[in-house]
């Protein structure tokens, strides 16, 4: 079977080089120096943008985000408890990392929706995701019959309630059968259900 140009950018992606003096080992020692939710001109996994929806038109960009890797932490409390109770350390969040990235965006670029968002690269703190945004008032995108729905009223901060590729994920709606007979309609929803 002949692979496309696309098929090989996704190839090199599984594993990407981060040797020392490599294309992406650079990239990350530039883009810890940059500011966060930076637009950027193009998308550097051009493959995966487009398989999540991504054109080169009007209407679209591309910001690049990232979010700080590892365990959370609460303040540390007054009252007397032995170490092991205060229960401020090594604390999981209930998200994602990519989730978190595209949430922070969109509170970034009130004007835009989030499309979808996938991973270009991880250093000692950071996790990096490119962010497709759409502009659901621009005339280019409110006239192409593929997008348009992104404009409608029900698709308001679709990022918050967990509908992009991600959130759905992180809701376990992308498993089936046996051992995800609780995650439909929502776990919440399954939740009150029993009660």
């Amino acid at each position: 079977m002949v692979k496309s140009m696309y098929g090989y950018v996704g190839d090199k992606w599984k594993k990407p080089d981060t040797s020392f003096k490599s294309p992406q080992k650079n990239r990350l020692i530039l883009w810890r120096r940059e500011e966060n939710f930076l637009k950027v001109d193009k998308p550097l996994r051009v493959d995966r943008a487009r398989s999540l929806g991504y054109k080169a038109k009007q209407g679209y960009i591309i910001v690049r985000g990232r979010v700080r890797h590892g365990g959370l932490n609460r303040h540390q409390i007054k009252g007397g408890r032995k170490p092991s109770a205060r229960g401020t350390k090594k604390l999981t969040p209930a998200k994602n990392s990519q989730r978190i990235t595209e949430e922070r965006t969109a509170a970034h670029f009130p004007n835009m929706e989030v499309l979808n968002s996938y991973w270009v690269g991880k250093d000692g703190m950071y996790h990096y995701y490119e962010v497709i945004l759409v502009d659901p008032a621009h005339p280019a995108i409110v006239n192409d019959p593929k997008i348009n729905w992104i404009s409608a009223f029900p698709n308001r901060r679709r990022v918050l309630r967990g509908k992009t590729s991600a959130g759905q994920k992180g809701r376990g709606l992308m498993y089936k059968g046996k051992g995800a007979e609780k995650v439909r309609p929502s776990i919440r929803a399954h939740q009150s259900k029993g009660k």
